[in-house]
């Protein structure tokens, strides 16, 4: 009898209607892109200010921050358009600067976003900020609600930025001091906690060791020498780990052994 009553005590979990589970995407998604809306939203303020700065009317910088939405791209495209570079070498520089954006894709959970329409903002929305954090383990198990949210939130931050910088460009220096380097102390902070929560210790000394053979062999061309290697070294790894997991290899690591 007491089982009984315990059981019947016990309280049962509702289901949530649909208005409090789009409620609830949306204070998830506020959540989640909060942290990066604080490297995002003063890089847009930077971007802001230099627009009205080169002289162009202020909502120029909603206009690139909302139809480009490319983040360091748009810095360039700015000088670009000043500078009336063709059309073709804006196509060579844009797919330059946003090629990484094809690594981003294979684990990017754009299968978890529902509609056409989802999946096109989604697909134009992917940015650095919206891939740190829905491409871990736990944004894979995220609704199509709470992705579309984060990518709108972080779109938000920088248009507000951009939006905000402009307004006040005139109120402010040309050269604003420490808001260059908001993105980089960002995925600095979110490379740390990645490797706390996945403990592969390898991968980031294997990055650093890549950075440094990239600055001592090209050091005009560092950046894309060290990802060449890295990416290349991570290709080497992956071959190794899977040929040490087939029957072959575990064969005859075992006759050695014997």
């Amino acid at each position: 009898m007491a089982t009984q009553h315990d059981e019947r005590a016990a309280p049962v979990p509702c289901a949530l209607t649909p208005r409090e589970e789009r409620r609830s995407d949306l204070v998830d998604a506020l959540r989640d892109s909060a942290s990066v809306g604080l490297g995002a939203f003063p890089m847009g303020v930077a971007f802001g200010v230099l627009v009205v700065h080169s002289g162009l009317e202020w909502w120029w910088a909603s206009t690139f921050s909302g139809v480009i939405f490319a983040g360091s791209l748009e810095f360039l495209f700015l000088g670009l358009v000043l500078a009336a570079a063709p059309l073709a070498s804006i196509a060579v520089t844009a797919f330059a600067v946003n090629v990484r954006h094809v690594f981003y894709a294979l684990s990017f959970p754009l299968h978890r976003v529902r509609g056409r329409l989802g999946k096109a903002y989604s697909t134009f929305a992917l940015t650095d900020e919206a891939y740190a954090v829905t491409a871990g383990g736990a944004g894979r198990t995220f609704s199509s609600r709470r992705i579309l949210g984060i990518q709108a939130f972080v779109h938000l931050y920088w248009a507000g930025g951009a939006t905000a910088g402009a307004l006040l460009g005139s109120a402010l220096p040309a050269e604003v001091r420490g808001l260059e380097f908001a993105v980089t102390a960002l995925f600095t902070v979110l490379a740390i906690d990645a490797v706390r929560a996945g403990r592969d210790v390898p991968t980031p000394v294997l990055a650093l060791g890549c950075a440094l053979a990239g600055r001592l062999a090209l050091p005009g061309q560092m950046l894309p020498a060290a990802l060449a290697l890295f990416t290349a070294c991570l290709l080497a790894r992956y071959a190794w780990t899977r040929y040490t997991r087939t029957p072959y290899a575990r064969t005859r690591r075992g006759g050695d052994h014997a």
